[in-house]
């Protein structure tokens, strides 16, 4: 079942501004409006979160809001720049969530997002991954996911969460309660339902359409099937001009997974070619299969470096053939190099010299399309004492960061997500517990060493000036042992509350 997601940005125009005006930009508590004209009148057409908290509302007159709101920042409106900018959005959201991809003017971009949850850990991790980038670029937005484009739209901008995620066949329930402008309607449509008793999305199903249509025109019926599923609605996918891009179409839609495998293996020889003309390595590769009945069936991979190897992006593309549904054929085949970078030839290593450098990247790039990028990495070691601090993901080939790993004392194998509280008992302030209880379970100690004495990071938060931590290492009577720690000195209150937790467990 297609899967669409609808992200909506309600204040672009402002945010744009603010982002393009950098450190210039007035504070967040200074309101800001964007001014346009309509024929003679000069009248707010955007208004940042601020000023909407105010009660400035678009289109009101721009002489009006001055005198409500003292000191308002205002700024002339340009269409253009929203447009452009919204399209290198719409880019940026390409070559990072899914192949399918198109701007949804004058505030939204849309998303195929049908096959692409899984390289994100689903749905939800996919919506807060997309959603928590934009807002730490300066972007408001808010964002749904459904069956249809026509019920994520609705459900971005009218639904009662800034994210949501309407269930594989649960569109029409969630559609129901919100408003007729949800359906992307003209305005006077809106306003003549209502006059007849409509004032909501449910009101409108199950009823005869024959004298709605002869009353509002087709319009009304058209948008209500594309948003219940009933009326196919394609995403004309965003394709920029500079794009490195392979196509086949056939006369006889081909169905088989061989075929299919036969002119993949062409339209990478082709790729490959014009990415070596240019110096380039792709990164992220989408295949787009065009179905006769209008249904694109998209396959993406990602490579940890860039790669113009026909043989490996061809093989990494067939083992994706299986999740491919031609249908009643596919009409068309295109293949896009959708994030390329450059790269350069290394010169071959001889083997009397040197012995090779063992090359991952294949393997990591294997497993990486079978369970998701974000389910391979690496650990590596940040310049921290605290514990949960000091270790950091980075990408499976990722250079060293440069720091090294804590040597002077032993680290448990296991780090615990975050401490747990136990119950113990021990004589303050510089003895290990006698016993511990932890999950239900009551240890005796038999071997301990400590205490390590790790202090706050006062540089980063008030709280961690005097704050600081003992922790012991300890061994049950099974033999197994435990990183654990008191909160505080044991004497000064002021330190930390003196309870006791796990925080890892050695193997």
């Amino acid at each position: 079942m297609a899967r669409v997601i609808s992200v909506f940005l309600p204040t672009w125009p402002t945010d744009r501004l603010r982002r393009k005006a950098g450190d210039t930009a007035p504070p967040v508590e200074v309101p800001l409006i964007i001014a346009g004209r309509d024929r003679n009148r000069r009248i707010v057409t955007a208004v940042d979160a601020t000023a909407q908290a105010l009660g400035l509302r678009v289109g009101m007159p721009v002489t009006k809001a001055q005198a409500l709101v003292p000191g308002l920042v205002i700024e002339p409106a340009d269409p253009k720049a929203d447009a452009e900018s919204l399209e290198r959005l719409a880019l940026w959201v390409l070559q990072r969530i899914a192949p399918i991809v198109a701007v949804d003017p004058p505030d939204g971009i849309v998303i195929d997002s049908t096959g692409a949850d899984h390289l994100h850990g689903g749905d939800a991790a996919m919506l807060d991954a997309l959603i928590g980038r934009l807002t730490l670029s300066g972007v408001s937005a808010r964002a749904a996911i459904a069956d249809t484009w026509g019920a994520a739209h609705a459900l971005a901008r009218y639904g009662s969460n800034p994210v949501l995620i309407a269930m594989p066949g649960a569109s029409i329930d969630m559609l129901a309660p919100l408003p007729l402008e949800a359906l992307r309607l003209s305005p006077a449509i809106p306003a003549g339902l209502r006059d007849l008793g409509f004032s909501r999305i449910g009101d409108l199903i199950g009823q005869p359409r024959a004298p709605l249509t002869l009353r509002f025109g087709p319009e009304l019926s058209r948008r209500l099937d594309q948003a219940l599923g009933n009326s196919a609605e394609p995403i004309e996918p965003l394709r920029p001009e500079d794009m490195i891009e392979a196509r086949r179409s056939f006369a006889e839609p081909i169905a088989a997974a061989e075929t299919i495998a036969r002119y993949i293996g062409k339209l990478v020889a082709t790729l490959c070619e014009a990415l070596e003309t240019r110096g380039l390595g792709v990164r992220r590769l989408d295949l787009l299969c065009h179905r006769i009945d209008s249904r694109v069936e998209t396959v993406r991979i990602g490579l940890a470096r860039p790669v113009r190897d026909p043989q490996r992006l061809t093989r990494l593309l067939c083992d994706k053939i299986e999740t491919i549904d031609p249908g009643l054929g596919i009409e068309i085949m295109t293949l896009t190099a959708t994030l390329a970078e450059p790269m350069t030839e290394r010169q071959a290593v001889s083997h009397l010299i040197e012995a090779p450098e063992p090359d991952l990247s294949g393997l990591i790039d294997t497993l990486a399309n079978r369970v998701g990028a974000r389910a391979i990495y690496r650990f590596a070691p940040v310049a921290s004492d605290v514990p949960e601090r000091s270790v950091c993901r980075i990408p499976a080939l990722a250079e060293e960061t440069g720091a090294g790993w804590p040597d002077h004392w032993p680290r448990p194998s296991r780090l615990l997500p975050r401490p747990e509280p136990i119950e113990t008992m021990a004589l303050l302030p510089d003895h290990p517990p006698n016993w511990i209880s932890w999950r239900g379970v009551r240890r005796r100690v038999r071997r301990a060493d400590g205490p390590e004495r790790v202090f706050g990071e006062w540089w980063k938060r008030d709280a961690e000036l005097v704050a600081v931590r003992d922790y012991f290492r300890i061994e049950d009577d099974a033999g197994e042992r435990f990183w654990i720690f008191r909160a505080g000195d044991g004497e000064d209150v002021a330190t930390g509350s003196h309870r006791w937790f796990l925080h890892g467990v050695f193997g």
